[in-house]
């Protein structure tokens, strides 16, 4: 059976992610912006924590680890390569390391762009891929340490998993990557639909993540600038897609 997934918001935009086996017992936290929310799913859900999984070193997908461990012991799963910058690792993992997790496995693809050690986890049997500041929902994380092409190349890495896959995201950027991803394709209808249900998600108080990959190949700039709408936009009509990469981000950069 596939691993239960719970979408935790934490600190004022971000989520952590909870998954579940429930033949095992084993649940595993995809990163820990702040222990409070995550300790409250545990126990109302009466889910005993086995494994965290840190993506990036950033202090709002890691600052809550030790408060969490505290109260909820469990193995802490990072990139070898940041090892020096996140919290204590019981096991540091790389580009095609696979750490299992109840009855299935969880497969680690290196995603440098946002930060140089920035990993994203695939767990193929639930269909499930945690990218946080990797692939983000209608968009993608700004190159704070990476550069355009490593980005560019973990996007690649992720766009060719199966469409059914469930992306996890750690932001609510939705609204504002939607309206600049329509300065973009503007007469992109899936888009436009989506712009809507975004607007209804959240004047309901919902969050708009976990997305799908088909869904993300449909609507989001980053992965679709191979296609003419997309280079003819911003200036670049037959261009290289790294160029127009590079370009999408510089102008989402400046967008506000």
């Amino acid at each position: 059976m596939p691993l239960e997934l719970v979408t935790i918001p934490c600190l004022s935009d971000n989520y952590a992610y909870l998954v579940h086996d429930d033949k095992s017992g084993e649940t595993a936290v995809f990163d820990v912006p702040e222990a409070g929310p995550i300790l409250e799913t545990l126990e109302a859900r009466g889910w005993r924590l086995s494994h965290v999984f840190l993506t990036h070193h950033h202090p709002d997908h890691v600052q809550g680890t030790a408060d969490l461990l505290a109260k909820a012991p469990a193995r802490v799963i990072g990139a070898a390569a940041d090892a020096h910058r996140l919290p204590s690792l019981d096991q540091q993992v790389g580009q095609g390391d696979v750490v299992p997790l109840g009855g299935e496995s969880v497969e680690v693809i290196e995603v440098p762009g946002h930060t140089t050690g920035h990993v994203a986890y695939h767990l193929p049997t639930s269909a499930i891929l945690v990218t946080m500041d990797s692939l983000m929902h209608l968009g993608c994380g700004r190159l704070f340490e990476g550069t355009a092409a490593q980005m560019f190349d973990s996007l690649g890495r992720m766009a060719v998993l199966p469409p059914e896959t469930i992306v996890c995201s750690g932001h609510e950027y939705a609204e504002t990557n939607v309206r600049f991803a329509l300065t973009i394709e503007p007469e992109n209808s899936r888009l436009i639909s989506r712009r809507d249900e975004i607007a209804a998600a959240r004047a309901a108080g919902r969050a708009t993540v976990p997305t799908t990959l088909a869904l993300e190949l449909d609507t989001n700039p980053f992965l679709r600038c191979h296609i003419p709408a997309v280079q003819a936009s911003v200036g670049l009509a037959d261009g290289d897609p790294l160029a127009v990469f590079a370009e999408v981000r510089k102008r989402r950069d400046s967008f506000s």
